[in-house]
């Protein structure tokens, strides 16, 4: 008798980072004997950041159960941590999950659904600071795993932390077998892509821009965090 196929769902959601979801997905569809759904509250279309339109996903109260769960950042990610019925679906298929994943802030969004309480995790630089209003633990790695669950860091860490799993899933060999078919191997024209890397003009121009949506993030965040507080006191 065949084995089931290891199924992997990419909770995804409008506006969010497309190379969260892309990077990751380009690498976890190649998991031998499995299947990749993408899926959303509504099901549809989704439009992503830039205008990329992501097309027929399923909806998320249809999917049963997974192997791995895996929700992206993006912009938005604090405010899907106040969509109830997505953190809801979120947090169901997560709990039956073998593996519990994020990219960048979708890592806020796992928090939000209770899923990170004292665990370490990754989130984009510039928001890290958010996951301690969910008792998560920050953590600077690019790729963190604590337990059954693997965080990635901001945008392209997505791609770091797929090859991890698929290394996780199946097997060191294989995953290096992917890693030259895909020719990953980079080797970016500016080496600035973190804080500690980045020169000083660099960070505040970028920080500059951050500083202005920080407030309304926070505050989504401490919502968000407050409802969770208050449902695991009414439990």
């Amino acid at each position: 008798m065949s084995q089931p196929a290891f199924t992997t769902v990419f909770a995804i959601y409008p506006d969010l980072t497309h190379l969260d979801f892309t990077g990751p997905h380009q690498v976890l569809c190649r998991i031998p004997n499995s299947e990749t759904i993408i899926a959303s509250r509504e099901g549809g279309d989704i439009r992503a950041e830039g205008g990329l339109v992501i097309g027929q996903t399923r909806k998320l109260s249809e999917i049963e159960r997974c192997n791995l769960i895996c929700v992206p950042g993006g912009m938005t990610a604090t405010e899907v941590a106040l969509d109830t019925e997505f953190v809801a679906e979120l947090r169901r298929l997560a709990l039956g999950a073998r593996y519990i994943t994020s990219v960048c802030t979708g890592s806020l969004i796992l928090a939000a659904a209770g899923l990170l309480e004292g665990k370490r995790a990754a989130c984009h630089w510039g928001w890290r600071s958010l996951l301690p209003e969910f008792g998560a633990i920050p953590d600077d790695a690019r790729v963190v795993r604590d337990g059954n669950i693997f965080t990635g860091g901001g945008v392209t860490a997505g791609i770091d932390f797929a090859f991890t799993m698929l290394a996780e899933i199946a097997g060191e060999a294989y995953a290096k077998a992917i890693t030259l078919g895909l020719e990953y191997a980079p080797a970016p024209p500016f080496d600035c892509g973190r804080p500690e890397l980045a020169d000083g003009e660099t960070l505040a121009r970028l920080i500059g821009t951050m500083d202005n949506s920080m407030p309304l993030r926070l505050a989504q965040a401490q919502e968000a965090a407050a409802r969770l507080k208050s449902q695991a006191g009414t439990a």
